[in-house]
């Protein structure tokens, strides 16, 4: 499609020779282009569609590549990315070697920082705007937080050493009250609670330009004037400082984050200003398309959608098995049900996660606390220190921020939690910074922890049963998308015990997780045994040793990292047992895996059927036939 101004926008350079008045149908045709790319080819809607206007202004005034933008978190910067030599590209977004899902160096010299997880914008800009300063350069650096990513602790940190350091950072706070879910918690209301009165703004604007022609401000006099300003704020709004003002910060706003020309002007007044500045800017996440404004949670990732209509496509899912989360949210339904002591916990991730099941039926037993995984972890263990049962459901990428708080606050006191892992292994095309690939190698060093892995919707019912009842730390991980919810009659489940699933000679596989259903298949037309772990802690050393005395070759399959996984576990017990047997490890080697469909990436990473099966009689042609 022909636009008038965006078809002849390549990079910002092009963007800056548009007269002002010109950027208002700029931002219009942005919107449209957006609306219409990701109705077929989906991704992050919404996020992006709330930050057009301000990535517009941002691009008009700051002198990208040079001045750094630091996107947090990195969904809403479609804009950026189209603005920046990427708009011919872009149909390619999020696919299989196309661009990537999120801001990221390695693609683009205007993504200043990697931009996939929360909260980490201010620490990096601040790094990269002290280092400007001490390498004599005049760059300026702009963090732009927003979608909840406020709400982390790293932010916090952020901000206060924002307040300690001499620097010149320029944060700017998208205000949209969302995550993913609608933000909960004090700071939200607070941020709803900052006003600031048109009175105040025109005042304010005179003295500075009278202190501006009278030489008053500089260097010497900064913090002077940033505390008078703080005053006559206080006194013209009848309110107290506000948290930013309190740490000695400039804080401009809240200004309409959907005035383009009002944000060039502010943009284009506060980028000369010395020393640490806030800009907060109040947007409507999917701003400018009804359907994305009316129901947010819903299409901040849409799917594919009727662009006109705003009718979402391929949504009936009737005859096809349940969501792993959805197993998960039916069954802390039931337990709940079962037992008051049961209580849910999830950092911003409520409908991701389907603890919204629970949350309908009970919800002063669900607590969303927003992007901050490492309190979620803590705030679980003071729970369970006095009496009750929390899950505790965080998606594995993001369980990497609570690493200490496990450690610590949960397997070191022993206290009843229960970690519930979503999102495991082989994500798709969030990529890199999503893939859930360590969590059994960052788990399996902790002691008093137990670790389980559900290979079918039926397993992942029972593990979660028997967490309940087993009094301790407890994790589970299981894989984003739709259960194998096979008929097949495993059994019981027992804590620590693992099953054979295919008798066998020569050869024995032993798989963790729901990667066992593609081992089966992979396995279907040959004489090898296979044999499902079902927990990485305890190890079923029972099991390993008869496959110790029976078995020629070992080969082990998980959707993990194999360094410190079932891999290594496996091969450090039968070594230690003195059994010689040769050991094919399958798994994601040494890097980290790129974006793309599931079955794309699993077929790269030789981890379908077809590759397990290759793998296999390669590993026993080479030695069984000898």
């Amino acid at each position: 499609m022909e636009y008038k101004y965006l078809s002849h926008i390549n990079y910002p350079s092009d963007l800056k020779r548009l007269p002002k008045e010109a950027l208002p149908e700029v931002c219009q045709e942005l919107r449209d282009f957006i609306i219409r790319e990701l109705s077929h080819n989906p991704g992050h809607l919404a996020s992006s569609l709330g930050t057009i206007e301000l990535t517009v202004a941002l691009h008009y005034v700051f002198d990208t590549p040079n001045d750094r933008l630091i996107w947090d978190v990195g969904h809403q910067a479609y804009a950026h990315k189209i603005l920046t030599g990427r708009r011919e590209l872009f149909s390619t977004n999020r696919q299989f070697k196309g661009l990537a899902p999120f801001p990221t160096p390695h693609e683009s010299e205007y993504d200043a920082f990697i931009s996939g997880h929360a909260s980490n914008s201010i620490s990096a800009a601040l790094g990269e705007q002290i280092a400007a300063q001490m390498l004599h350069s005049d760059r300026q650096v702009v963090a732009i937080i927003g979608d909840g990513a406020m709400t982390g602790g790293l932010a916090f940190e952020g901000l206060n050493n924002m307040s300690m350091f001499p620097n010149d950072l320029l944060v700017i706070l998208n205000d949209n009250n969302m995550a993913i879910d609608p933000i909960k918690g004090g700071f939200t209301q607070y941020l709803v609670d900052i006003t600031t009165s048109a009175s105040y703004n025109k005042l304010r604007y005179r003295l500075y330009l009278i202190a501006k022609r009278l030489h008053l401000i500089d260097d010497k006099r900064k913090e002077l004037m940033v505390r008078s300003h703080n005053s006559l704020k206080a006194t013209l709004t009848k309110q107290s400082k506000n948290i930013f003002q309190g740490l000695n910060l400039r804080y401009f706003g809240p200004a309409d984050g959907h005035d383009v020309l009002t944000l060039v002007r502010i943009l284009s007044e506060i980028r000369h200003h010395k020393g640490p500045r806030v800009l907060h800017i109040v947007t409507t996440k999917g701003h400018g398309y009804a359907p994305a404004e009316q129901n947010q949670t819903i299409w901040h990732a849409p799917g594919e959608f009727n662009v006109e209509s705003g009718e979402r496509l391929n949504t009936d899912n009737r005859d096809l098995p349940p969501l792993w989360q959805e197993v998960f949210g039916q069954t802390l339904l039931e337990l709940a049900r079962e037992d008051e002591r049961v209580v849910g916990i999830t950092p911003a991730m409520p409908s991701g996660c389907s603890m919204t099941i629970m949350q309908k039926e009970f919800p002063k037993r669900v607590f969303d606390v927003g992007i901050a995984e490492g309190h979620a972890v803590t705030f679980s263990a003071g729970l369970a220190k006095e009496g009750l049962i929390p899950f505790c459901n965080i998606y594995s990428s993001f369980m990497q921020r609570a690493y200490d708080n496990i450690i610590h606050d949960v397997a070191l006191q022993r206290v009843h939690v229960v970690l519930c892992i979503d999102r495991a292994g082989i994500v798709g095309n969030d990529g890199a910074t999503h893939h859930g690939l360590f969590d059994l190698a960052y788990l399996q060093p902790i002691p008093n922890i137990v670790i389980g892995a559900p290979m079918v919707a039926d397993d992942l019912r029972q593990m979660l049963r028997l967490a309940k009842s087993y009094d301790g730390p407890i994790a589970i991980r299981y894989p984003r998308g739709r259960t194998n919810d096979t008929k097949v009659d495993h059994g019981l489940l027992t804590l620590g015990r693992a099953r054979c699933l295919k008798q066998g000679s020569q050869i024995a596989v032993i798989s963790i997780g729901a990667i066992g259903n593609t081992v089966a298949q992979a396995l279907n037309s040959t004489t090898f045994a296979h044999y499902d772990m079902l927990w990485l802690k305890p190890l079923d050393t029972d099991t390993l040793d008869f496959i110790g005395q029976h078995f020629r070759k070992v080969v082990t399959v998980e959707d993990g990292t194999v360094i410190g996984g079932l891999g290594g576990a496996v091969a450090e017990y039968l070594e230690s047992k003195g059994y010689a047997l040769p050991i094919l490890r399958l798994g994601v080697n040494d890097n980290f895996v790129e974006h793309g469909s599931t079955k794309e990436l699993m077929h790269m990473l030789r981890l379908d059927a077809e590759g397990i099966k290759e793998a296999i009689l390669n590993f026993s042609d080479e030695q069984i036939n000898q």
